[in-house]
């Protein structure tokens, strides 16, 4: 479900985006960065990417753990580095001198050109050959990884080129359809790393493949981590192949522009990744929780925009363990200005952060003076250092190798240990997402209200019905996934305001909001009877329409299951505020509650209720206090002893009076257009509407119910929710109003 984070009060220079402008610029970006030397007739480089600022979220203010200032002092071992990585005596010499030069990571590569580096049983399935043996035949990545260890040296596997494969390899040749396109048709691009295919990012087998391969990494060598970097992406002009078309069709309705920078079509296919990342991620935490899933991608505006790659959001997620963002630039001004970008300010609160610098190409030695006057900048500002490559930290130089190496002395003069055993799950970061509301369900008896996009139990995200009137999240057993499921033998029944009976078996277990889970499990009913009350027999279970599911988000819960709000992680579980547009049907829902989201809001108290021992958090009537109702053609004239329930789980509002005499003249039923209706509190809200019936949303009936507990309830139903943005804020007890504009 595509997601939207709210924006952040952070600046963006202006001079970001000049750059990106400039055509001469984005060329010096794709020549000759990261050279490799291959073993086949084409020489491959890593192609650039970097990224647009992310507008859309509002991170939490960190505490910064112990692991987060452990200082990153790493080099790339590449495939230029190859005649080294085959020689175990080689091996020995560099990862020794490095260790004494007080470096802590290397970062052998271990994906490249559609081959693995190390003897792969998922490639050897796949009939694809293996090349990289050692000069004694043994497995390359597995003697570099225990001869680090053995130095103290962090040994963080690089899977380099991501999706990235050339289109003469056995992957592609085997599996044409697993690579996107241009929307002409074409199918590669051409970069610094040469003519290069792409794999296509939202294919379920080739998501499949790569975790395949990177939990093969994990477990076969119990490696200290993984790396990914700025391929591990797609390139904004492809995504235009028939399956990613199909699926964008399936999810919004409509073909993917023809513009590829469209930003729907941008953030759909960046969140789709995002996506994936997420399930990487688990897929490794399953086998090695300490595990450190690295990023090195470039600047944020280049890659979230040309390259679909919202690393900032991974951060954010929780999924990053360690960011090394790519700064390849000679001049020290353009270098330094990448290091106080918001995206780096905000990440290394969170997590280990460093910076990629150049420190040689075998065509364009980088001199030592460039190297030490970029890594003390890095420093100054808390930033680590991670090399590309080894071979010219002081082989390709133009000055003596001692010369480089008492160079690296001074700038790393003392050891700086990395621990894995701090490495541990973050909650996501941020304090408030925005989610969009839709109009129709994905199934079920009405095309009206709210709908929000939910997975329940690890299954396909589904669109519920969202109503501010009950509590507790209620589906049918087919909306449940594989995920864990705690049974509990408990049968509930619901009655609606419509008259729907629900019935169902009561379990625990988990729900996903985008991608964004429930801290823990929670009560969910598993709906398997519905019929109506004898009083309402047109209710939505009439004539077995199927039921779209329902997540009440109220906090008045009497029972269970109780609102599953409540249980998403940090600043989200404190409040929402539902900002409905179904004219435009640009609705949304804003979850976590932050002093910038709840100003212009006019807020109302509400009465507490007793604590329950099944219920977590804050119980309130959610019925409003002293709501003023004035009826034209009736007595009713600013009476300000109503109470008011604003639900968007109802169409049709309406009035109900504990006794006829209340009425005066009114009679219960339909109110006309003539009885002009207003419903106010001084100072909160001032609600004024003719009764119609505007598709439905303007109805108003009158009721007689004695069983009241008060002289007259209102219920606003959802046509309110076009008029007001309506904040509810269980942790304070109150409900606030904000006029749209």
């Amino acid at each position: 479900m595509p997601i939207e984070f709210q924006p952040q009060s952070i600046r963006v220079n202006t001079w970001l985006t000049k750059l990106l402008s400039i055509p001469k610029k984005l060329l010096f970006v794709l020549q000759g960065w990261r050279s490799i030397k291959r073993l086949f007739p084409v020489l491959f480089a890593l192609s650039f990417t970097t990224v647009f600022l992310l507008q859309n979220l509002t991170p939490a203010t960190a505490q910064i753990s112990p692991s987060t200032r452990q200082e990153i002092r790493g080099v790339w071992l590449t495939n230029n580095d190859f005649d080294i990585l085959r020689n175990r005596a080689k091996v020995q010499d560099t990862l020794t001198q490095l260790r004494r030069l007080n470096f802590n990571t290397i970062y052998p590569v271990v994906w490249n050109d559609g081959y693995t580096k190390y003897p792969s049983a998922v490639t050897q399935r796949m009939g694809i050959p293996y090349f990289f043996r050692g000069t004694e035949g043994q497995d390359v990545i597995a003697d570099i990884i225990s001869q680090a260890r053995s130095q103290g040296l962090l040994a963080i596997p690089w899977f380099e080129f991501g999706f990235m494969a050339p289109l003469t390899s056995e992957l592609a040749s085997q599996h044409p359809d697993w690579l996107t396109q241009k929307q002409d048709g074409t199918q590669t691009s051409i970069s610094a790393a040469g003519e290069v295919a792409w794999l296509n990012p939202f294919h379920p087998e080739v998501q499949q493949f790569i975790t395949d391969l990177v939990v093969e990494i994990i477990t076969k060598y119990n490696a200290d981590g993984i790396q990914f970097d700025d391929h591990m992406s797609l390139p904004v002009d492809f995504g235009y192949d028939k399956y990613t078309i199909n699926l964008y069709r399936q999810e919004t309705g409509n073909p993917p522009p023809p513009n590829p920078q469209a930003q729907a079509w941008i953030k759909w296919r960046a969140d789709k990744i995002t996506a994936f990342m997420v399930q990487l991620n688990q897929a490794v935490k399953a086998r090695k929780p300490n595990a450190i899933f690295a990023v090195s991608p470039n600047y944020y505006d280049f890659a979230y925009k040309l390259q679909l790659q919202d690393w900032l959001n991974w951060v954010r997620l929780g999924v990053v363990d360690e960011l090394v963002v790519q700064v390849y630039r000679n001049d020290l001004q353009s270098f330094n200005s990448k290091l106080i970008t918001p995206e780096i300010i905000e990440t290394q609160q969170l997590i280990p952060t460093g910076i990629g610098i150049m420190t040689g190409l075998r065509n364009r030695q980088v001199s030592m003076s460039q190297i030490q006057s970029q890594v003390r900048a890095a420093q100054e500002r808390g930033l680590g250092a991670v090399f590309f490559y080894y071979e010219s930290l002081w082989d390709y130089a133009p000055e003596p190798v001692a010369q480089r190496q008492a160079a690296f002395q001074q700038l790393f003069p003392n050891p700086a240990r990395r621990d894995t055993s701090q490495i541990t799950a973050r909650k996501p970061s941020f304090n408030t997402i925005s989610v969009p509301l839709y109009t129709k369900g994905s199934v079920g008896q009405r095309e009206r209200g709210y709908f929000l996009e939910l997975a329940v139990a690890g299954g396909q995200p589904r669109r519920v019905l969202m109503d501010t009137g009950s509590g507790g999240l209620r589906v049918p057993r087919e909306f449940l996934g594989n995920a864990p499921i705690t049974r509990t033998g408990q049968v509930v029944r619901e009655v609606l305001n419509d008259g729907t009976i629900l019935e169902g078996e009561l379990v625990y277990t988990s729900m996903r909001i985008g991608l964004i889970a429930t801290a823990e499990p929670v009560p969910v009913q598993i709906v398997t009877s519905r019929q109506c009350v004898a009083q309402k027999p047109n209710c939505s279970a009439r004539g077995n329409t199927p039921f779209s599911g329902i997540i009440g988000v109220n906090y008045a819960e009497r029972s269970l299951p109780y609102n599953p709000l409540r249980k998403l992680p940090g600043n989200l579980s404190n409040g929402f505020i539902i900002a409905g547009d179904r004219t435009s049907g640009n609705s949304s829902l804003i979850l976590g509650l932050t002093a910038q989201n709840r100003a212009g809001f006019n807020l109302a108290s509400l009465t507490q209720q007793p604590a329950m021992n099944s219920i977590p958090g804050n119980r309130w009537d959610s019925r409003l206090n002293g709501v003023c109702l004035t009826i034209s053609g009736s007595a009713m004239k600013n009476t300000c002893n109503a109470r008011m329930l604003a639900d968007t789980g109802v169409i049709s509002s309406f009035i109900d009076f504990k006794s006829a005499s209340l009425m005066g003249k009114l009679k219960p039923g339909r109110l006309s257009p003539n009885n002009t209706l207003k419903l106010s509190i001084p100072r909160i809200f001032d609600y004024s509407l003719a009764p119609g019936n505007r598709n439905g949303f303007n109805v108003w009936n009158l009721n007689v119910s004695p069983q009241l507990d008060q002289a007259m309830v209102v219920n606003s139903g959802i046509a309110l929710f076009d008029r007001y943005n309506v904040l509810f804020d269980p942790v304070n007890g109150q409900e606030g109003f904000r006029l749209r504009s």
